[in-house]
């Protein structure tokens, strides 16, 4: 009987645990099939299927005048998918010959056991092609983009360029991201549970969405003629480099911006580097003596042949000396070439500043044009004698006469008659303590004195120029919002984003500044400005038939000891209703360094190009 009871319980016990087991099973196969079932599903699809991306093309930059600056071309992207291929050594060796990669790279790649390994991107269209038609067994070719700029070393730091995965990476490739990058799209295929793909299952494709076009206001013949310009006159003056800016005043919109030496945006990381100059010297040297030695009817000849020789020589030169660099002084020389002097460089302004201190003298009404003032050729300030350019002084002057002679003392004056706290103010109010809010990215900021720390002496030097640095976007910014009727700019290139069949989708707006200055201080500016190309120091700037405003400045950089000078020049035309306005700025310049000799005829030469061009017609009176 005990026995019986015994075996009963053990059934029961057995019998609940089976219902038990069976109950959580259920559960548990319902929430899988319920609540859980999605995730299990893409995890088998994620199992089954060979995902590969499809790059979106990327929108092009356009210039104001329907020029296409910035395009993309087709090339193949290769990979392999190792559970697929039949044939290694032949996949090994057609791509080794046909890639241009070493045996050893191709190798360690194709017999990766991964689901699908790169090969190499950005592959000419023909080898792609090429790659397809030998239909190897596990070898795909998927087509791909590659930014491609027609114009070369055109506006290369204000566009910038991307990088191998079509992203932008300095310029406003990088800063209209965004706008230009559109979305990937992918190319699904099935495999079967070894990975091998299933060829009745076909392919499903989800296709690309390529971006949006941006339309902005640069325009690629007034950019030609600001780099030959700029590229110009640091060849004749041996200058470090040169940054122009072209500019129209009444709504911050850039015609033009370089900061030659440019590079080659088709090929960013090849180094403009120079040779050293020694060589470059001793190899000119030995050129001359032989030329010299050279029969009088085969000069021309020998003389090609030499120059020839002297490009092939400066190229090994060049070639031996990346080479010789570390990772890391390449990544410097890298960022150096790429970087855009008008707006990531700050620098003295010199001379050309005399413009706000002369909009702030008028404005608050310390100063008139009729005001006389006496130049023995310096003044004291304090404990300091400081100088005029002119070491005989200018004698005596009114207001109008010290602008056209660039007078430092006139300045000086000027700037202790408005005081710190009401010079600091105005200095504030004209926006110089902000950046201009340009869309291009690594904008800096105004380098300038705290307003506590500013006594008579740092007032003084502020007043015509030194002892603080600003950018020279923002000089011509400033310089475009006093003389545009007083109202502050925002300088930009973003004009507009249109899609790629040209319907219009946004307009780029820019905040309205605020009126920093008075229309009629303003006018009489303009005035001022006039008078210093018409007769004084910025007599090289003056164009027959137009109506020319501006103004020279030469500064000497940091150390002073080292002897090198800035040489700039800022003009704008009409002078009586500004449509256009130049800013030249030469750095280090060899020989004769004074802005009115050097920079001056540069924004002549660029005026006497663009003006008839933009159709701003000469004045006959």
């Amino acid at each position: 009987m005990r026995l019986k009871t015994f075996h009963k319980k053990k059934v029961v016990t057995v019998f609940f645990a089976c219902v038990f087991a069976l109950a959580f099973l259920a559960g548990r196969l319902i929430d899988l099939m319920l609540f859980e079932s999605e995730y299990y599903a893409k995890k088998a699809q994620d199992l089954h299927e060979r995902e590969r991306d499809i790059k979106a093309a990327r929108g092009k930059i356009i210039d104001a005048c329907g020029n296409v600056l910035a395009t993309n071309q087709t090339v193949c992207t290769i990979s392999v998918i190792h559970s697929q291929i039949e044939e290694p050594e032949r996949v090994i060796q057609v791509l080794t010959e046909e890639l241009g990669l070493p045996e050893e790279t191709v190798r360690a790649r194709v017999e990766k056991r991964s689901s699908i390994e790169r090969i190499k991107t950005n592959v000419a269209k023909e080898t792609g092609d090429k790659i397809r038609e030998m239909n190897l067994a596990g070898v795909k070719v998927d087509e791909d983009f590659k930014r491609w700029y027609p114009y070369g070393t055109l506006a290369s730091k204000v566009l910038g360029f991307t990088g191998g995965d079509n992203q932008g990476i300095i310029g406003l490739e990088v800063k209209y991201e965004d706008i230009l990058k559109g979305s990937d799209g992918k190319i699904l295929t099935l495999t079967d549970a070894r990975g091998v793909e299933l060829p009745e299952a076909g392919e499903s494709r989800l296709e690309p969405v390529p971006g949006n076009d941006l339309y902005i206001s640069l325009d690629a013949n007034i950019q030609k003629y600001a780099e030959q310009a700029a590229e110009k006159v640091m060849e004749k003056k041996s200058a470090d480099r040169v940054s122009i800016i072209i500019m129209r005043p009444s709504n911050g919109e850039i015609l033009a911006m370089t900061d030659v030496p440019e590079f080659d945006l088709n090929n960013p990381f090849e180094l403009n580097i120079e040779v050293d100059e020694e060589n470059s010297s001793a190899l000119q040297a030995e050129e001359t003596q032989g030329a010299a030695a050279l029969l009088t009817e085969e000069t021309q000849e020998a003389a090609a042949l030499l120059t020839e020789e002297a490009q092939e020589a400066a190229a090994l030169l060049a070639e031996d000396a990346v080479e010789a660099m570390t990772a890391s002084e390449q990544q410097d020389a890298w960022n150096r070439m790429w970087r855009n002097g008008c707006i990531n460089d700050t620098y003295e302004p010199g001379s050309t500043f005399k413009i706000i201190t002369a909009s702030a003298g008028l404005e608050a009404g310390v100063v008139s044009l009729t005001d006389q003032f006496s130049c023995p050729g310096f003044k004291i300030v304090e404990d300091r004698k400081i100088r005029c350019h002119k070491v005989t002084g200018h004698g005596s002057e009114n207001f109008v006469q010290g602008a056209q002679n660039s007078c430092n003392p006139v300045f000086i004056e000027v700037g202790l008659r408005l005081g710190v706290e009401r010079y600091y103010s105005y200095f504030e109010k004209f926006g110089l303590l902000q950046k201009t809010g340009i869309d291009l990215p690594g904008e800096a900021a105004t380098i300038m004195h705290k307003m506590e720390n500013m006594g008579q002496v740092e007032l003084a030097t502020v007043s015509f120029g030194q002892s603080f640095q600003i950018t020279p976007l923002q000089l011509i910014t400033t310089v475009s919002s006093l003389i545009n009727g007083g109202r502050r700019v925002t300088p930009h290139f973003g004009v507009e984003v249109r899609d790629g069949e040209g319907a219009l989708l946004k307009e780029l707006e820019y905040p309205a500044g605020d009126e920093i200055l008075s229309e009629e201080t303003s006018e009489t500016l303009r005035y001022i400005l006039e008078q210093v190309v018409d007769g004084g120091s910025g007599k090289n700037a003056y164009l027959e038939g137009y109506h020319i405003g501006g103004k020279t400045a030469t500064s000497e950089t940091l150390p002073r000891s080292a002897n090198k000078y800035i040489s700039s020049f800022i003009g704008f035309a009409p002078a009586d209703d500004p449509q256009v306005i130049g800013l030249c700025v030469i750095h280090n310049p060899q020989g004769v360094y004074y802005g009115g000799t050097i920079a001056a005829p540069v924004i002549q030469e660029i005026f006497a190009n663009i003006l008839p061009y933009l159709g701003i017609e000469k004045d006959n009176m």
